[in-house]
């Protein structure tokens, strides 16, 4: 199988809500905003005033300088989302005081933050294939390290893994594209960097 990964531009909105499939129907979901607020952000909102998540992402997909994800197609069919940035933009991690521990002070680090692939082609090699891309990516974009905080699958209790629970990814895909652990934050979330 044969996997392109483009940035996912206002053009190509439709097809970040095919990626997000049924989920996406729901506009509380998720959407990819979950490290882009502090930890009281939640608990502050006021109903009716803040933008459902969907549509947050949708305008930050229209108006970014540069893109904040990346999308992979097969052919022509949208199969896998990432979002990719400046870890300063992410008070969700920044602000994590078990990362805060592990992190070191590098405005030029960017945040591999999840990924979004659809249940057809998982375990297919679409999780790496947009990891590597947010590497070129972020890269090109003048980034001196990339980071994530995965999941390291093999110390988790549950014999089977569903993707809901790796969506931040794994410590093989994140081996395999090159990333060291730096620490840990749990027994089963390390956090890996890859120097630039």
């Amino acid at each position: 199988m044969s996997i392109q990964v483009q940035p996912a531009t206002a053009d190509r909105w439709s097809d970040v809500e095919t990626v997000f499939g049924r989920r996406g129907e729901d506009p509380s979901w998720c959407w990819c905003q979950r490290f882009l607020h502090s930890r009281g952000h939640e608990s502050s909102r006021s109903s009716g005033s803040v933008p459902t998540n969907r549509d947050a992402l949708r305008r930050e997909i229209t108006y970014a300088a540069v893109p904040p994800g990346l999308i992979a197609y097969v052919g022509d069919l949208p199969i896998g989302w990432t979002r990719v940035g400046p870890r300063s933009n992410f008070p969700g991690v920044s602000e994590n005081r078990a990362l805060a521990k592990l992190l070191t002070e590098d405005p030029g680090a960017w945040w591999v933050t999840c990924f979004v692939v659809d249940s057809r082609h998982r375990r297919s090699g679409v999780g790496s294939a947009l990891l590597k891309a947010a590497v070129v990516f972020a890269h090109g974009h003048g980034a001196t390290a990339v980071e994530g905080h995965p999941v390291d699958v093999a110390l988790l209790s549950t014999a089977r893994v569903g993707g809901s629970a790796i969506f931040t990814g794994t410590v093989e895909m994140f081996s395999t594209a090159g990333f060291v652990e730096v620490g840990r934050t749990y027994p089963t979330r390390p956090v890996m960097r890859l120097p630039l």
